[in-house]
């Protein structure tokens, strides 16, 4: 039997690196060999390939249909992105094929679609993955099955309008106890864009006004909302992935940031083009308002893949600076940053309730099939340096009794 003589039996996905798995987009050709070691010889009917790309999401939850009913209401969605056969081996009269002992590769290639397909992403209730399953049919055996997966990082470029354009906004809340107020609590922040990629550093600006009577700390996250869509109902998970923690601003004071800096972490790349699964993320610049719910100003981002060019244009000339030089914000960023807090701190109440509405809690269940599985995020190494800050001190200065007097003196 063949399944006896196999010693190996194996895909290999053609690289440019060795060591380095294949990266793909849409479009790209995915190219390999599958591998067959004997160590005699054997019969084989045919090897066929199937390469498969899906995005699936599932979760299930409690409902009551009764004071003593209760029952389980599973939601489940899929969405194909890719579905190509090939035979790899078979011969043309149905006849079996006899493969003498050694070693057997039988190469491969196949083109993934031109439109747009989505990046590879694990989530807690979903998945967006893309796979090559080869069948190894032999007289009198068994199938012999062999899957192996590949990553599709679909490019978002920042050096657009949409994603090069400034993010501001205000908010204000009112400190409140019983039926007084003590005040107004009011936030200004803005960034100079909108995208940005994994590593770089934001500078926050922001205003503080605080006119109540107690002091206020404020805060800026980075969160990400995963957002799992199936029969009409909506599944999230949120989290906090970066966190900057201000100085206190005492009652009736204001604080100014003057491009604080917070940095992202190696996530994955926003998904904004999938039916049913979403990945998005957030700045929210917050502050706790003695006597009511915590006050947050939300800016939206979007993480690309490909990013910003140094000298891209003249309105992103202050983006390069902070993008691509960021040598003199080390000693401002710790090596080891502390852990960013759980998200229910950074959520309003308002929104903890609506998200309590929204999300059913569900029990414990088996999902190792498809899910929490690391996502590899690939950045490009940028090795131009911007041009020099503009300084209002003049490097050549001229000496006192050399320069003009004012007549009045």
């Amino acid at each position: 039997m063949i399944f006896d003589k196999l010693k190996k039996f194996d895909i290999v996905f053609d690289s440019a690196e060795v060591d380095c798995p294949p990266v793909y987009s849409s479009g790209d050709v995915v190219s390999g060999r599958v591998v067959l070691e004997l160590s005699g010889e054997s019969r084989v009917d045919s090897l066929k390939l199937h390469a498969e790309g899906f995005a699936k999401v599932h979760w299930t939850e409690s409902r009551s249909a009764g004071s003593s009913t209760a029952y389980t209401q599973n939601y489940s969605d899929e969405v194909e992105y890719l579905n190509r056969r090939e035979v790899l081996l078979q011969a043309d009269n149905g006849e079996v094929t006899v493969l003498p002992a050694g070693r057997h590769e039988f190469p491969f290639s196949f083109q993934l679609p031109e439109e747009t397909l989505v990046t590879s992403f694990e989530g807690k209730h979903g998945s967006i993955r893309y796979w090559v399953k080869v069948k190894l049919h032999r007289p009198w055996a068994t199938v012999k099955k062999l899957k192996k997966e590949f990553t599709v990082i679909e490019p978002i470029d920042i050096n657009t309008p949409a994603l090069l354009a400034p993010q501001a906004g205000t908010k204000d809340k009112m400190a409140r106890a019983w039926y007084r107020n003590f005040g107004q609590v009011s936030v200004t922040a803005k960034i100079d864009r909108k995208g940005y990629t994994p590593g770089e550093v934001i500078p926050v600006f922001a205003e503080f006004d605080n006119s109540t009577s107690r002091s206020i700390v404020p805060k800026a996250f980075i969160t990400q909302t995963q957002t799992f869509i199936a029969r009409g109902t909506m599944k999230q998970k949120r989290s906090v992935v970066a966190t900057l923690c201000g100085d206190i601003v005492g009652a009736r004071c204001r604080e100014t940031w003057h491009g604080r800096a917070i940095k992202i972490p190696p996530v994955g790349p926003s998904v904004l083009q999938c039916r049913i699964i979403k990945v998005e993320y957030m700045l929210k610049v917050c502050v706790d308002v003695p006597g009511t719910s915590k006050l947050c100003l939300e800016l939206p981002l979007v993480i690309g893949t490909i990013p910003l060019h140094p000298f891209g244009s003249r309105t992103s000339s202050v983006s390069s600076q902070y993008s691509v030089n960021l040598e003199w914000l080390r000693m401002a960023i710790p090596e080891q940053p502390e852990p960013p807090p759980d998200y229910s701190s950074v959520v309003t109440e308002e929104e903890a309730g609506q998200c309590s509405n929204a999300v059913v809690p569900q029990p414990a269940e088996d999902l190792s099939g498809i899910l929490e599985r690391p996502l590899m995020a690939f950045v490009q190494e940028f090795r131009f340096r911007p041009p020099p800050v503009y300084s209002e001190i003049d490097p050549n200065p001229q000496p006192l009794n050399m320069r003009p007097r004012c007549m009045t003196c």
